[in-house]
């Protein structure tokens, strides 16, 4: 099959597919004189994994190591790397569970502002929260939405 119907199948772009091989993640299938490239099912099967991999959080360069002939990285290593992502992937939600508290702590602190100037979502400075000569907190000015 051409290019275009295996980035079709596999769901990538044409940019993509030549992306990959650059990086030597995919092999460039020989080119017959005069013709086009012919590609088969096992570079779509291939291109699927990667992209799998990639929404497991692998990099292309850990990508490029999974992929590896057994006779080059052996089961403990492609383990220990996966055991290295998980750690990495549960760091990263501890840090975005704090990242979120934080950002809802400044919410109900900017809920609570009766003077949105003050509000510490906008960072002190004077806002559109105050329309006319009245205060009113963010959530009334249509700035943030409403408390439930």
């Amino acid at each position: 099959m051409n290019i275009s119907r295996v980035a079709k199948q596999a769901g990538v772009s044409i940019e993509t597919i030549r992306y990959y091989q650059r990086r030597g993640l995919i092999a460039v299938p020989a080119k017959p004189l005069g013709s086009h490239r012919r590609y088969s099912q096992d570079i779509v099967d291939r291109i699927r994994f990667i992209k799998r991999a990639q929404s497991w959080g692998f990099s292309l360069d850990e990508i490029a190591i999974l992929s590896k002939p057994l006779s080059e990285v052996g089961c403990v290593q492609v383990q220990n790397l996966v055991q290295e992502k998980i750690h990495s992937l549960n760091t990263l939600m501890r840090n975005l569970g704090k990242t979120v508290k934080g950002l809802e702590s400044l919410l109900a602190q900017c809920q609570q502002q009766q003077d949105c100037a003050l509000c510490p979502l906008r960072g002190g400075r004077q806002s559109p929260c105050r329309p006319g000569n009245g205060q009113m907190p963010c959530w009334q000015a249509g700035v943030l939405t409403s408390p439930s």
